[in-house]
């Protein structure tokens, strides 16, 4: 019995009642008073050794005094008290020690139990863990797991139309980053989606629709007469979508429902394992362009020097040579000069980095001046900032920045830049805006276009969103805010 309040009051009244039994049928002469050691332990069990030692004392003293008065001509003895005393006492004393043993090997039980079912818990993950391995992809390039899960899906279901869904976490829009057949939107977003498909994201679910020429369709691809479609989701977050559709009406049955249901688990999990591993290679990627720097500073920018002081001193000594000659050595000085200073500058690039000394801003102002002094920009910066963000999420805001701005100087052929910042210490915006030629919006979502992936995967490690509009021949705009919480 637990030592509660509850337990003990019972406990007692238990006690109490079989003590005024003893009393009525003959105080020490009862043959109910070998009742009171039951009643006895179970008071000990259900409170303190303390309270039910005085308990029981308190009761035997009344029994004792009551069998003493019951006849006033008979002399009193003290004997048959003092022995029920001595005994309730005893028996007390070893249900009390009898609790806490009992009490000692509840815990060793509980403990062991605990240790068990962790075991048995840590054998289940193992197990799924070696069954995940089995069905996942090796590899944890994205590229190849989108290739891998397209071939899979392929070799396991009969379909006509296939397509491989992506969110883009940063924007809110969806890529079509692999299909099969069927022309599909290279970005679709979520008020765009097709009826079974926006009932799978609601259902999040398997959805399997058998007519798509009623009013349940139609599908992604509009002469599809049957669909299948899957949620992607990994760690209670959605990450994509599988679309499978058939020209023939009831194509697909329940049992492909639940083999995709099967399929997607171990796909989503493989996919937000590329996506996770991407982000980690771009913080190897900043590592490795803080080793290149120091590399180019300590061999090649020497190297360069060195050779630049050499042609000098040829040119010098080349006093009698030939027109031709001198001019040709003075050509070849200027381009080293020239390579010294791309060097120079990428070094200065490589190298510049946001900490707790210097803030975006003065970073930003520090590198749009050398892109100034090499192009012919037109750069305005305008920056509103009453309290810096933590220096690793700017710094990850800061190499957003250069990307933008680096493609502007390589790609944009615009004559004017503007870069756009506001922050208060939690909510932050970035603009990159130009007036260059822009490029085809389709591009925006291919995974190598203008190191846009580099910057939608920094914007989405700080969780913030990333949004690039652009036009042919109507310059390009990239902007990362935060997002509201």
């Amino acid at each position: 019995m637990r030592n509660t309040r509850a337990g003990a009051a019972a406990a007692s009244l238990e006690l109490i009642g079989v003590t005024a039994c003893v009393a009525v049928t003959g105080y020490w002469n009862s043959p109910l008073a070998i009742c009171m050691l039951s009643a006895v332990i179970v008071v000990t069990f259900a409170s303190t050794f303390r309270f039910g030692v005085l308990l029981t004392l308190t009761t035997a003293i009344a029994i004792s005094a009551g069998d003493s008065i019951q006849d006033p001509l008979t002399p009193i003895s003290l004997g048959p008290g003092l022995r029920w005393c001595a005994q309730l006492a005893f028996t007390s004393a070893a249900a009390n020690y009898a609790k806490r043993v009992f009490r000692v090997a509840t815990i060793l039980v509980e403990g062991s139990a605990s240790r068990l079912d962790t075991l048995s818990e840590a054998n289940e993950l193992l197990e799924k863990l070696h069954e995940l391995a089995q069905e996942l992809p090796a590899s944890l390039d994205l590229d190849e797991t989108l290739d891998t899960s397209v071939e899979q899906l392929i070799s396991l279901f009969s379909a006509d139309a296939l397509a491989l869904l992506l969110l883009d976490p940063t924007d809110g829009q969806w890529s079509t980053l692999r299909r099969k057949r069927g022309r599909p939107p290279a970005t679709l977003a979520m008020e765009d989606f097709p009826a079974p498909m926006a009932a799978a994201m609601r259902n999040q679910s398997v959805v399997r629709v058998a007519n798509l020429l009623t009013a349940d369709g139609p599908g992604l691809t509009p002469s599809s007469g049957s669909g299948l479609y899957g949620i992607l989701q990994a760690r209670n977050t959605t990450v994509g979508l599988v679309a499978l559709e058939h020209a023939d009406l009831n194509h697909f049955t329940e049992q492909d429902s639940e083999l995709l249901a099967s399929f997607v688990g171990g796909t989503a999990l493989a996919i937000d394992n590329a996506r996770r591993f991407g982000r980690l290679r771009t913080v190897g990627a900043d590592e490795e362009r803080t080793r290149i720097a120091r590399d180019l500073h300590d061999r090649i920018g020497q190297s360069l020097s060195y050779l630049a002081f050499e042609l000098d001193r040829i040119l010098k000594e080349q006093r009698d040579a030939s027109p031709e000659t001198i001019a040709a050595l003075e050509n070849l000085r200027n381009d080293v000069r020239g390579v010294i200073r791309e060097v120079r500058d990428t070094l200065q690039d490589l190298r510049t980095d946001v900490n707790d000394v210097q803030g975006l801003i003065p970073t930003l102002e520090a590198f749009l001046s050398r892109v100034k002094e090499r192009s012919a920009l037109d750069i305005t910066v305008e920056a509103r900032e009453t309290a810096r963000l933590p220096v690793p999420q700017e710094r990850e805001i800061w190499r957003i920045a250069q990307e933008a701005i680096t493609n502007v100087e390589r790609h944009s052929r615009a004559t004017e830049l503007t870069v756009f910042w506001t922050c208060d210490g939690n909510v932050f915006t970035l603009e990159v805006r130009d007036n260059g030629i822009g490029f085809p919006a389709t591009k925006t979502t291919r995974l190598d276009s203008y190191g846009l992936v580099g910057m939608r995967e920094r914007a989405a490690g700080i969780g913030s969103q990333l949004f690039v509009e652009t036009n042919s021949g109507g310059g390009t705009r990239v902007r990362c805010v935060s997002v509201a919480r």
